[in-house]
């Protein structure tokens, strides 16, 4: 009997709600600091260490992960992943102390880091080239639109309900979404391993070949704007603009759903121009200038433009390097290529949080923000210039 083939558009839809829960959790630690705090006493830098734990854990596994996916398949990475997220979220809303909060969101990041590469993989499996920066750029809105989520649930219901309900809440979502990975999703196709090994597609793919090197490295070095307006627009919007926390949380989740259709746009942008490498460059570019002008422009009202510009091109770039990594990693390699880039992405995000913490606390926004675009400005030169081969 034949084994009908799933519908692709499913597969994304599904693999993306499992991103999205994922992210939530992950994601949730920033649009603590406020709370912490007030409510705590905790200084800035360290709620952002306690924001940056979630963020650790994720680093640590994601390579791990990337090997679970090529050698287990896509949905028992994902609904082992999530599984492992709701029962952290859980522990997390009935810790009874900081430390207990902060190592129950460390080991739920650990466990989230199973969502990336295989729903990226999910994605390169499924869909032809000609579709992918499409179908990538929609699933990878499943980060701004988790990151949007946690703007808006976070900061508002920890304030009126407490941080036990905040992570309960969190926790029901992770459970859907195990439970949807669960039942949908089916594994994409891959060649006969034998057949791949006589054509040498098991080969590995970073040897006598610096491009995914180098799109690491740009992406690493893009990561840090994205992250330091990921992380304090909310509390610089309420702190230095004086806005409410109603109104500062509403606009940082609209910031991430136009950054979730920059994502869309860019990946489109990719498919049209067939190449993921040149789009970056401009992103690269955009960045940096950007990230400048908001620094420069920081005590005015037009830097709250700016902040919302700055959240929709720093995550423009992400979408497009994760789709040049599975393409280039190849269908026996793609999962540990996509673990490895975004370990090096998380490793440096879990930084952001305390070291931007610093240079607020030590010189203001304006020159933390005017300092984070020499990063962007690096990463131009980093970008490959040779095509792409998408053999995934």
């Amino acid at each position: 009997m034949q084994t009908r083939t799933p519908d692709k558009w499913l597969m994304l839809a599904v693999s993306m709600l499992g991103q999205v829960s994922g992210t939530l959790f992950v994601n949730a630690a920033p649009f603590l600091i406020p709370y912490l705090v007030r409510e705590r006493g905790l200084s800035l830098v360290q709620a952002g260490f306690v924001a940056s734990a979630p963020l650790l854990g994720i680093t640590v596994t994601l390579f791990a992960w990337g090997v679970v996916v090529d050698r287990l398949g896509e949905r028992f990475s994902m609904v082992t992943g999530l599984g492992l997220v709701t029962v952290c979220a859980v522990a997390a809303a009935w810790s009874g102390s900081l430390v207990a909060l902060a190592t129950f969101l460390f080991i739920g990041g650990a466990a989230g880091g199973s969502t990336n590469s295989a729903s990226g993989r999910i994605v390169v499996g499924w869909f032809p080239p000609h579709r992918r920066g499409l179908a990538m750029g929609i699933r990878q809105t499943g980060l701004p639109l988790g990151v949007g989520l946690a703007a808006v649930i976070v900061p508002n219901l920890v304030a009126s309900r407490g941080l036990t309900t905040t992570l309960l809440v969190i926790a029901a979502a992770c459970a859907v979404g195990t439970v949807l990975c669960a039942v949908l999703i089916v594994d994409p196709p891959r060649p006969d391993r034998a057949a791949a090994d006589a054509q040498h597609h098991l080969a590995n793919p970073y040897r006598g070949d610096r491009r995914l090197l180098r799109i690491h490295a740009v992406s690493v070095l893009l990561v840090v704007p994205q992250f330091t307006v990921w992380t304090y627009m909310l509390v610089w919007l309420i702190d230095t603009k004086e806005w409410s926390t109603h109104w500062a949380s509403i606009l940082v989740a609209v910031t991430q759903l136009l950054g979730a259709a920059g994502r869309i746009g860019v990946g489109a942008w990719s498919d049209r121009v067939g190449s993921r490498l040149a789009p970056l460059r401009q992103v690269a570019v955009l960045a940096a200038v950007t990230m400048l002008l908001l620094g420069f422009l920081e005590p005015t009202p037009v830097a709250v433009v700016l902040i919302v510009v700055a959240t929709v091109v720093t995550v423009a770039d992400n979408g497009l390097a994760f789709t040049a990594v599975a393409e280039i990693g190849g269908p026996f390699w793609s999962g540990r290529a996509m673990g490895i880039q975004n370990t090096g992405q998380y490793l440096v995000s879990a930084a952001v949080p305390p070291v931007v913490g610093a240079l607020v606390t030590g010189l203001g926004y304006e020159a933390a923000f005017a300092l984070v675009a020499v990063f962007p400005l690096l990463a131009i030169a980093l970008v490959p210039v040779r095509g792409e081969h998408a053999k995934a």
